[in-house]
This record gives structure tokens, C-alpha cells and sequence, in this order.
């Protein structure tokens, strides 16, 4: 597993939408020493086009305007900030300064407490899936249009995704990385534990558990399967499933799931 580094960006935002960050302000600020927007572009590796697009973006967010094009003065016209504008790179440099501190202060915490930050911002992730497994990339196959990722999950399982090429590359997927698997529970099937019977499709992962608890609706049932080594699985299925297989409350059951529903994600 690779060293946990802690890192941190800064951020303005207008109620809930972003205004910017680090390479807005900075822009800002090259607008304020040049009098000039494509020379400010430049200074900041920005098209001129792409820096206008940020300042018309900010100008629009802002209680008011930031930037204004100037006429005459000193430098004989071209491009300004307001005082808005300028308190608002003052305001923002003084936070970064402050925020780069704290960052550093977190840094010097031990191994164990950054793991308890990085457990926190997996908490952060916001999915309709009701299965979120973490786990480590033991392995990758590349394919010509999709590849096979197969996580080692905590307590010795593992959980094989097939994905495209794109989205490997777009993760940054690599052996020894670690990523999320998001699985719907619609896709999670049960079976009697250890059972391969009528399922010769040996790409299927199959998961062992036991069930943790059932709660029936009408046609429908939630199954929770407690999988060994560690970890929850969420199965609806319907009712019938359910009476067939017999499942009840501590029972030895094997969750199967297709490759093709494993969604995979980082928090990279």
C-alpha cells in the first residue's frame, strides 16, 4: 500500500457554487500586476480566451465585479482589478498561508491517525449504490476495450470489475492502489454457500457470508449478508428467492456478482 501523504487545496465558493481556486486568484493577481489580460494569461500558462472565460465566471459569481476593463489612467486603459477584487487575493494569500500551516500540522500526526483521515474522506463519497467496499488493486488485465481489475478486499476476498480502458486510465488504477467498488443491490444474486451448480461462468465473483438479517416487503426482499473476513453486503431480490434458498437469520450464503456491475472509483 502506498505512504499516505496528506495534501490540501484551498477554495472560494458563492454560496454553493466554486468561484475558484489557487489558479483564479493567481490570475487575479497577474491582472493586478500587468494592467493587462493576455499578459496575465500568459504569466499563469492560461489561454486568453480561457482567462477571460475565468474572469466573466467570477465577475458573474461575486456580489460584485472583480475585474473591470479600464480606460485611460496611468496605464493608459486595458484591464483592472476593483478594490474587490484586490481584497479578495490579500484575503485569499493571508487563508492559504494559514491553511498550508494547518496542513502541516495534520502531516506531522502518525501513521495511524492519517489512515483515520483518509477512512474520513471515504465517508465523504456520495453514491446510490448501497454497496461501497474499499479494497486494493491485486491485479490488472488490460483488454482491448475493457480491463479487468480484481481487488483484494480486508479479510482475504476478492471482488473482480471489468471496466474500460478509459476509466482505468481517467482512476489512475494500478496494482497496489487502492479504490471503492460501488455495486448496486439489485445486481448482488444469492445462492446456497458454496454452490456452483448451474453457474459455469467462473467470472463471476462469488462472495461467502452468512446472513445478518432479512426484511421483506410485499414482492421484495433486503438480505444482509455479513461476508467472511469482514464487510456488509446489501441483496434485494424478490420473495421467492428468498423462501426457495431457505435464508435465514445466520445462515451460510454466497453472494454472487456479475464483473460488469462492479463500478470502481478512487478518491484520488
Amino acid at each position: 500500500m502506498a505512504k499516505i501523504e496528506l495534501k490540501g487545496a484551498l477554495s472560494l465558493h458563492a454560496g454553493d457554487r466554486p468561484l475558484g481556486g489557487p489558479d483564479r486568484i493567481a490570475l487575479l493577481a497577474a491582472i493586478d500586476d500587468t494592467g493587462s489580460i493576455s499578459a496575465a494569461a500568459r504569466a499563469v500558462g492560461m489561454s486568453y480566451k480561457g482567462a477571460w472565460d475565468a474572469v466573466d465566471a467570477m465577475n458573474n459569481l461575486a456580489d460584485e465585479p472583480l475585474v473591470v476593463r479600464a480606460t485611460g489612467g496611468r496605464r493608459g486603459g486595458g484591464t483592472t482589478l476593483t478594490p474587490r477584487g484586490r481584497r479578495l487575493v490579500q484575503v485569499f494569500r493571508a487563508m492559504a498561508d494559514e491553511h498550508a500551516r494547518y496542513v502541516a500540522r495534520l502531516g506531522a500526526l502518525g501513521e495511524a491517525s492519517l489512515h483515520d483521515l483518509e477512512l474520513m474522506r471515504r465517508f465523504a463519497l456520495r453514491t446510490s449504490a448501497r454497496n461501497q467496499l474499499a479494497g486494493t488493486v491485486a491485479s490488472l488485465r488490460r483488454g482491448r476495450v475493457n480491463d479487468a481489475v480484481a481487488l483484494a478486499l480486508p479479510g482475504g476476498q476478492g471482488l473482480r470489475a471489468s471496466i474500460t480502458r478509459a476509466s482505468t486510465r481517467e482512476l489512475g488504477l494500478a496494482v497496489g492502489g487502492e479504490a471503492i467498488a460501488l455495486v448496486k443491490a439489485s445486481a448482488v444474486a444469492l445462492a446456497e454457500a458454496h454452490d456452483d451448480d448451474g453457474d459455469r461462468d467462473g467470472d463471476v465473483n462469488r462472495l461467502d457470508g452468512t446472513v445478518a438479517a432479512i426484511r421483506r416487503d410485499q414482492d421484495r426482499a433486503e438480505v444482509r449478508v455479513a461476508l467472511d473476513g469482514g464487510g456488509v453486503l446489501v441483496a434485494v431480490l424478490p420473495r421467492e428467492r428468498v423462501d426457495a434458498l431457505a435464508l435465514a437469520k445466520g445462515r451460510p450464503v454466497q453472494a454472487r456478482i456479475e464483473p460488469s456491475s462492479v463500478l470502481l472509483g478512487t478518491t484520488g
